[in-house]
């Protein structure tokens, strides 16, 4: 992480999708990059798509950037 970035793409949810957090706030739930940037622009913040590979701009925490696949869980 770089800094404190206002953008946070958190952890792969169980049912699928990560949480959207800008400046705090949540957002709502995003399955893809597109869905991330819908939700940056609905809090004001919005940029060009090449924002979500700005560590200064986006934080991915607990995953790897742009994946949004369903966690797969043991039987």
């Amino acid at each position: 992480m770089a800094g404190n970035p206002p953008i946070v793409v958190h952890r792969i949810s169980a049912s699928g999708g990560r949480r959207v957090t800008v400046r705090g706030r949540i957002m709502g739930l995003a399955h893809s990059d597109a869905d991330v940037l819908e939700l940056v622009a609905r809090a004001g913040l919005p940029g060009p798509a090449d924002l979500l590979a700005d560590p200064t701009l986006v934080e991915w925490a607990g995953g790897r950037p742009h994946d949004y696949r369903r966690l797969e869980l043991p039987p």
